[in-house]
């Protein structure tokens, strides 16, 4: 039988199918002290002395075993009747994933090479690709950071920059996902160059509100700030996290931008700062509104450990719905209460039968 398990962590302890059986326990010392007050069979017999001199019989001995064996039979049988169970650990039932969502930054600054991959300056869009394959897929990322994939999980991606598009729906199909990821550019045409945290939200959102799964999560990654002034979707990077918070869907986000601060810089440099500031409080505020976290990936390093932490964090949440093989132990029980029962009338009726 397959039931939820109460429990995912440390040794496997018994449970209860009706437990309410169990009140049935209380009844069991009333109907041995019942027993006990039953008067045992005699023998009529008008004289006794003669029996004085034979040796010390096991009469007595025999009665509270009858009566410790019988109530142990009823123990047995009541324990029988709430259904024992004892899950086993060692053969979980591989567990109904949850789904992702992939929300991925294709805006013109992605284009940046300030990335390196084993030696090899790459653009911030390029580490992303390959950082995210490891993430779905699982491997060994340059630096020996190992991820295990996501095989039993619904992942999708959705790209943004200007507006929503280039997207993978909800798919166990990885194989199509991750080649519709490495088919993004970023977008260096004016006008569609720029960043919709807000759309991005609200489509991504909108495509995990129909999923299927119990935990449904959304990985948001960008370089830089919410700067398209009227999104089609009418509402700001908060709002649309609030639309999260309210469908119970927490947002990971994760800055892919280098490092900036608007002291002593010139003008324009200062005004990119400011910018590159506003970006990071945009994430930082759309994580804790959903009730998620906000992540910081400057180089290649950072950013797989930040697919790490993600990945196991995802994973430890997801114990408390998988499901435990379970052996039952009604049978065993029930055929405790048998023995029981039939050894103390065999008993009875033979060795214990003898006289005095």
């Amino acid at each position: 039988m397959v039931a939820e398990a109460g429990f995912a962590i440390g040794e496997p302890m018994p449970s209860f199918t009706q437990p309410w059986y169990l009140l049935l326990l209380l009844l069991v010392p009333l109907v041995v002290r019942r027993w006990m007050q039953l008067s045992r069979p005699a023998l009529r017999y008008p004289d006794t002395a003669l029996l004085a001199t034979l040796p010390s019989g096991r009469s007595k001995w025999a009665h509270w075993a009858g009566i410790g064996m019988r109530a142990g039979a009823l123990a047995a049988l009541v324990i029988a009747l709430a259904g024992p169970r004892l899950p086993d650990d060692r053969r979980r039932i591989p567990t109904e994933g949850i789904a992702i969502e992939l929300v991925v930054d294709v805006s013109g600054s992605m284009a940046e090479t300030d990335f390196e991959w084993q030696g090899e300056r790459i653009a911030r869009l390029e580490a992303v690709k390959r950082a995210f394959r490891l993430f779905v897929s699982g491997g060994e990322g340059p630096d020996g950071q190992r991820l295990e994939g996501r095989p039993d999980d619904l992942i999708g991606m959705q790209a943004f920059a200007a507006r929503p598009e280039g997207s993978c729906p909800l798919t166990l199909s990885h194989s199509v996902l991750l080649r519709l990821l490495d088919r993004e550019k970023p977008r260096s045409i004016p006008g569609e160059c720029e960043t919709n945290i807000s759309d991005a939200l609200v489509v991504s959102l909108e495509r995990l509100r129909g999923a299927p799964s119990k935990r449904r999560v959304l990985v948001l990654l960008s370089d830089g700030e919410h700067n398209v002034p009227d999104p089609r979707s009418g509402m700001t990077p908060r709002q649309a996290a609030q639309l999260g918070a309210n469908l119970h869907i927490p947002a990971y986000t994760i800055d892919a931008g280098g490092e900036t601060t608007s002291s002593s810089l010139e003008p324009a440099s200062k005004d990119a700062a400011v910018n590159r500031e506003a970006g990071i409080k945009t994430l930082q505020e759309v994580a804790k509104i959903t009730g998620g976290h906000y992540f910081q990936a400057r180089d290649t390093r950072s950013l797989l450990d930040v697919c790490r932490k993600i990945d196991r964090m995802e994973r430890e949440r997801i114990l408390s719905f998988q499901r435990h093989r379970h052996f039952e132990l009604f049978s065993w029980t029930a055929l405790l209460s048998f023995v029981l029962l039939v050894g103390v009338a065999g008993m009875e009726m033979t060795y214990w039968q003898r006289l005095p």
